[in-house]
């Protein structure tokens, strides 16, 4: 079995708060430490904490996939307020819509809060790069990436399962799940030995 490859995934908190300082953030450590215990690959990560802009917010996913990661989370402005432009600012940069994403984290989410219909969290494809949408409340990131489990067995997956297998399709890195976290599905013919 060969070394699992090197990836480097962008990680972007969307806040205006936390990015002038007035409280710290808890997105981009939530991320950090859920990608790394998800995952066996070596990880870089390029960290971006940026204000509820949509200009913004859209450069700033231009230019971490233009740096070559091959997954790109978001965590924060996916809710209904007046400022939370997340979702049409990552709609602008993707050249293809993944919508079952969002859809599945709004499954996952409604078995613990009725709020989460309000969630308009998106997925997009720009070249080869996946993009994500993610609730803005650590707890809420790790059960939408996780899914919910009752007993050890999983209830309702969580969207993470999927994502190794898209990065596949569109030509990124082979990422490799620790099943305990979170168990890749891949068809059988798509599993490297």
């Amino acid at each position: 079995m060969s070394e699992p490859d090197a990836v480097t995934i962008g990680i972007v908190s969307v806040s205006d708060r936390a990015s002038t300082g007035v409280y710290e953030d808890k997105g981009l450590p939530a991320l950090k430490d859920w990608l790394g215990r998800a995952l066996k690959n070596p990880l870089t990560f390029q960290e971006r904490l940026i204000p509820d802009e949509k200009d913004r917010i859209s450069a700033t996913l231009i230019e971490l996939v233009d740096a070559g990661c091959s997954l790109v989370l978001t965590t924060g402005g996916t809710g209904p307020a007046q400022r939370d432009v997340t979702p049409e600012a990552t709609l602008a940069v993707g050249h293809k819509e993944m919508p079952g994403f969002g859809e599945q984290m709004r499954q996952v989410s409604l078995r613990f809060v009725p709020t989460a219909i309000l969630s308009r969290q998106v997925a997009v494809i720009r070249g080869q790069s996946l993009i994500i949408n993610l609730p803005g409340q650590p707890k809420s990131i790790q059960e939408t990436l996780e899914g919910l489990k009752e007993d050890g067995k999983q209830v309702v997956p969580g969207i993470f399962a999927a994502v190794p297998y898209c990065i596949d399709l569109i030509g990124g890195p082979y990422l490799e799940t620790n099943d305990e976290v979170c168990k890749a599905f891949r068809p059988k013919s798509a599993i490297r030995k």
